[in-house]
């Protein structure tokens, strides 16, 4: 009998036409890190009727959900399908390499048909309406550099053979924490020790009643950029922006050979005023729980950039 294996399980993706209609084909087989945890689950109630004796009658099946999470790499082709259906569809510029510059603040965001393949059981399992509600990672100085993409999904279909076709493939050319800088209004911010960042679409599950029990759509609510920033003591930079309540202008930028890359700006970021605390007698650090607005001149509080060779998503 075959067990499921993760090294053998196998991700691929395409935008959908209408939310909740896979397409046939045209789907791109998406590199991920573990853990996955994008599945469909119902769970069971408890029977709450009396009558019937000291054990209780047999429970009834509850609504099914849909959703969960997936560790994916910050790659130069990949990561451009992630950053589509979570900031909606990129203006693309140039000729190899193309620069294609997502933006929040749509109001209409792509939905995903993922397969989740697991060969060896036989099981495929089509999942379709992914939305993005989050992308979330860590900035820090070594190992391995994940971003954490959680997902509201419509329904789980499951077959015994793919129901994609042929899934085009390409090289992974991923970023690394050692690749990773961070600039403050254009300058690179010194004594960093880590640097958490989090965007938020804040999805509205379109939960109506229907004979299929499978939601309406996951529509989203007001976006939201945060993040924390962990300095060591060094200045009073970030105390002094923090007590002027000022905004400034944060950039995340991976830098990869031939001009090829990824940057994220947040725009206008505020930092509330720290906590300092001495633990002990290493170095003195303190943490800014940052968060971003949107432009005063109503421009997009987030965009990234992504420079490659594809020329579009």
């Amino acid at each position: 009998m075959a067990r499921a294996m993760g090294a053998r399980a196998r991700l691929a993706a395409a935008f959908e036409t209408s939310y909740g209609s896979p397409p046939p084909s045209g789907y791109t087989r998406l590199p991920f890190g573990p853990p996955l945890s994008l599945s469909a689950e119902q769970p069971l109630l408890d029977s709450e009727l009396l009558g019937a004796g000291r054990d209780p009658l047999a429970p009834i099946r509850d609504a099914v959900t849909v959703g969960g999470q997936i560790n994916v790499p910050m790659d130069l082709e990949g990561f451009g399908f992630w950053l589509k259906a979570a900031l909606g569809a990129p203006v693309t510029t140039g000729s190899e390499p193309f620069t294609h510059t997502f933006a929040s603040g749509s109001w209409e965001l792509p939905s995903l048909a993922l397969e989740l393949a697991n060969p060896e059981v036989p099981q495929f399992a089509l999942y379709a309406g992914c939305v993005v509600d989050s992308l979330s990672w860590t900035m820090q100085r070594a190992g391995n550099l994940l971003v954490a993409v959680s997902l509201v999904a419509q329904g789980e279909m499951v077959a015994t053979a793919s129901q994609i076709g042929s899934p085009a493939a390409f090289d992974v050319r991923r970023a690394g924490h050692f690749q990773g800088a961070i600039l403050r209004n254009g300058t690179p911010l010194a004594n960093v020790a880590e640097a958490e960042i989090t965007y938020a679409n804040t999805l509205d599950r379109i939960e109506t009643i229907r004979g299929d029990g499978l939601i309406d759509g996951a529509d989203p609510g007001l976006a939201s950029l945060r993040g924390r920033i962990r300095a060591r003591f060094a200045d009073t930079a970030l105390i002094d922006q923090a007590l002027a309540g000022e905004a400034c202008d944060l950039q995340v930028s991976y830098a990869m050979a031939g001009g090829r890359g990824l940057t994220f700006t947040a725009h206008r970021v505020f930092l509330p005023r720290p906590r300092r605390e001495i633990a002990g007698p290493q170095g003195v650090q303190m943490d800014f729980d940052w968060q971003a607005a949107r432009q005063a001149d109503g421009g997009p509080m987030f965009t990234a950039v992504l420079v490659n060779d594809r020329e579009g998503y």
